[in-house]
């Protein structure tokens, strides 16, 4: 995306696009964790992300193997309110928005929302969101963790990506980009 200056300049924006799965009933994880495996899901996951800046709650990180973190080939950068929370190798931020002020001096063009569901909810709620890419699966499952209700009016389908049930994937799923209206 590019905007202009005043005095007419060229800028560039940055593209704050949340990531994430969410079940037919809005569930995104149970006692923090995820509560199915879709693997081509998390390689699409992977393939946004990597190389990008991805923000995360401490929960969601709390929530992600410790083999696995930080998630590698990306800035891994937590946001909680715990004054001395340490993260080896991950920046560690009190606000959304200070995580989102240091992809844009680091000058990213898009930096990732990748959950947990309280983070989500602000991150819309602020309007702060200028992308989605949503995994819709087409199943409902037990969990304690929601994705909050998208405003229809604000958002509009620019990309899907059906897939269906197979051995590896309990139902099926669509892979959905939006923009904001």
């Amino acid at each position: 995306m590019l905007g202009e200056t005043q005095r007419g300049e060229k800028i560039k924006t940055m593209n704050i696009s949340i990531i994430a799965a969410i079940a037919k009933n809005n569930v995104i994880g149970k006692d923090n964790d995820l509560v199915w495996h879709y693997p081509k899901d998390m390689a699409f996951f992977k393939q946004k992300t990597q190389g990008h800046y991805v923000v995360m709650g401490r929960k969601n990180y709390d929530s992600i193997p410790e083999k696995y973190r930080p998630l590698p080939n990306r800035t891994n950068i937590i946001v909680t309110r715990q004054e001395n929370f340490e993260a080896p190798n991950c920046l560690v931020v009190n606000s959304i928005e200070a995580a989102l002020e240091l992809a844009k001096k680091d000058q990213q063009e898009e930096v990732f929302i990748i959950g947990g569901a309280q983070i989500y909810a602000e991150t819309l709620r602020k309007g702060l969101a200028t992308k989605l890419y949503l995994t819709h699966i087409d199943k409902n499952y037990d969990g304690d963790s929601f994705f909050p209700e998208l405003n229809p009016n604000e958002w509009q389908v620019i990309s899907e990506e059906k897939h269906s049930k197979d051995e590896k994937h309990e139902a099926d799923f669509v892979i959905r980009e939006y923009a904001r209206k």
